[in-house]
């Protein structure tokens, strides 16, 4: 795991996938919690965050999910998390808010189900290739 937030973007169908990196702590949680709401700010209808690499260790990780999710209700897009570590499952479970974000077991799935949604966002009909963001301290 890494001590500074990283992102890989990718376009796989019509979903913008965010693959997340990171130990998440105090330090870490703000960086994290911007990284996300700028993915929603990029005008993406369907965004898949690619969790597997990220580990929670407070509630600040949480609640920069339900802010992201606030943010795509708000803009319009869908929010789908997927490969959740165990505790952070748990996390979701215990606190209901399983029932508000949409989660997965695997990627493959929240993009197939995205996917399959009507209507379209040229967007994400382009393939964009991978981005690597590192985001440092401040």
């Amino acid at each position: 795991m890494s001590r500074v937030p990283s992102v890989t973007k990718t376009h796989t169908g019509r979903c913008l996938v965010a693959v997340f990196s990171v130990d998440m702590d105090y330090l870490t949680g703000p960086m994290f919690r911007t990284e996300l709401l700028n993915l929603i700010d990029c005008s993406e209808r369907y965004i898949v965050l690619d969790l597997a690499g990220v580990s929670f260790c407070d509630s600040a990780g949480l609640n920069s999910l339900l802010a992201a999710r606030r943010r795509a209700h708000t803009a319009g897009a869908r929010l789908a998390l997927a490969g959740a570590q165990e505790q952070l499952r748990q996390l979701l479970k215990l606190t209901g808010v399983d029932r508000i974000l949409d989660v997965y077991d695997a990627t493959e799935d929240a993009v197939t189900d995205l996917s399959s949604h009507s209507g379209g966002n040229s967007r994400n009909e382009r393939n964009i290739g991978p981005q690597t963001k590192t985001v440092s301290p401040e």
